[in-house]
């Protein structure tokens, strides 16, 4: 049993109950013997042995006479059990309601409290603890002169009173003994349920290691124990959604990569079999595999920053970042593309907006990755445009476009990884990295990327960054 957690708990629980009941039941029975059973019968019968020593003032003869003592105590009324005895005030036996005390009639008895106690004016001597299983008390009885005339002794056999509590010893050791037990069963039931729990918590550690499917448990039990089954379903369901990521990867990987691998390869198959003598076909086709070797390198970039979100490595350089002039140099480039798609190009940056707290580098990677799907997702004859302004202590850049737009049920999926939505959606095809990879260089600067979107209406995407003053 000392093997298992369980089996600590409920030894820990029962050990101190086999110790502490038997102890508790043990001084509860000294407790009432003492200080309430034998308190109370002396109390008891010292009122008795004044009631007694009061009547005896109205017979003065009975210290003179062994016979008239004799006639006084055989009529005083008497609690069950009691034994009474007249002695003189020399502590000489005058009269006993025992017959086995009649040949010490006429004798002092050695027995009783200091007779000065009772001379010096004591009312009552009771004699709590006498020997044997008796309770004695003496009561002087004072004449009209205040001397005292004689002793009234009363004893109480405590032999029936203890059969008595015995019935009382034995009801008290059956409640102590149904506490034991209930008390057992409680800790066996509670310490199973506790161990139940963390054998399914041991089980489910087991399965994560095994990478197999590991269906919820059942968060019950102590609050630290639902607290640990959460924290281990949440784990459960963060490696199921780590595995359907790594899943959608290698599946997005081989995708992206057939079509410009295969583009490419018919591409140079054609070359090789003379159609490079065809100065236009050669021209074409170089110009198709230049595109397809540029899909190849915003893969690579995509995976880069996919292994720095994962690493942890978005190592930022940030400084003061003139906007103006960095929007200049950064959209020329997709200016030039957006006008050979056949596009209208807007962009009104102010020439006094202040300088932004950035990474030049990662903020160029985030704008064009927003021109370039702007570019990619809108037709022929739409615009493209790219604005810029102050807000408080922040400044915004947009990139906005007259495109295709985003469904509203894909706007809360847009910036999860791997996320590519259905055949004819804006994000059909690509890793699903772009954006995810925004949104998180954007908030290593410590500021916010916010999407706008109605279908076919367009989209509008806008970077919050801090000042640098």
């Amino acid at each position: 049993m000392m093997r298992t957690l369980t089996g600590r708990l409920i030894l820990s629980h029962i050990l101190p109950l086999l110790i502490v009941i038997p102890v508790a039941g043990l001084v509860l029975d000294y407790v009432l013997e003492t200080h309430f059973l034998r308190a109370n019968l002396a109390g008891e019968l010292t009122t008795e042995a004044v009631l007694v020593a009061e009547l005896a003032l109205d017979h003065p003869e009975i210290w003179d006479d062994p016979a008239e003592a004799q006639a006084f105590v055989n009529r005083a009324s008497l609690p069950a059990a009691a034994q009474a005895m007249l002695l003189d005030a020399n502590g000489v036996l005058l009269a006993s309601t025992v017959s086995a005390d009649m040949a010490e009639v006429g004798r002092p008895l050695p027995d009783i409290p200091p007779l000065a106690n009772l001379l010096d004016g004591e009312t009552a001597v009771p004699a709590n603890a006498g020997p044997g299983n008796i309770v004695d008390v003496f009561v002087p009885v004072r004449g009209a002169d205040g001397r005292v005339a004689g002793i009234v002794r009363l004893t109480q056999p405590l032999t029936n009173v203890y059969d008595q509590f015995l019935l009382l010893r034995y009801s008290i050791t059956t409640v102590l003994a149904t506490a034991l037990l209930a008390g057992a069963a409680l800790t066996w039931f509670l310490g199973n349920n506790l161990g139940r729990s963390l054998g399914q918590m041991t089980e489910a550690a087991r399965k994560l290691a095994q990478r197999q499917r590991l269906e919820p448990l059942p968060e019950q039990g102590p609050e630290e124990i639902r607290q640990l089954l959460r924290a281990i379903n949440t784990l459960a369901a963060q490696l199921e959604t780590l595995e359907q990521n790594r899943r959608q990867l290698l599946a997005n990987l081989v995708h992206e990569l057939s079509n410009p691998l295969s583009a490419l390869r018919s591409a140079t198959n054609a070359l090789l079999g003379g159609a490079g003598e065809d100065e236009v076909l050669r021209r074409d086709l170089l110009i198709g595999m230049q595109g397809e070797e540029e899909k190849l390198n915003r893969l690579l970039a995509d995976l880069s920053g996919l292994h720095d979100q994962i690493s942890g490595s978005l190592a930022l350089e940030i400084r003061p970042l003139p906007l103006a002039p960095f929007l200049s140099r950064v959209t020329q480039v997709w200016r030039e593309a957006a006008l050979y798609k056949g596009l209208a190009w807007q962009i009104d940056v102010p020439e006094n907006i202040p300088a932004a707290a950035a990474d030049e580098d990662r903020l160029a990677q985030v704008v064009g990755n927003l021109l370039s799907n702007a570019i990619k997702y809108t037709p022929s004859g739409g615009t493209v445009a790219v604005s810029a302004g102050r807000q408080g202590d922040e400044v915004w850049i947009r990139v906005s476009d007259t495109g295709t737009g985003i469904p509203p049920e894909a706007l809360t999926h847009i910036f999860t990884p791997f996320y590519r939505g259905s055949a004819n959606s804006r994000f059909a095809d690509g890793m699903g990295l772009g954006l995810s990879i925004a949104r998180d260089l954007v908030a290593a600067h410590g500021g916010r990327l916010a999407v706008e979107s109605q279908p076919g209406a367009g989209s509008q995407f806008t970077i919050w960054l801090l000042t640098a003053d």
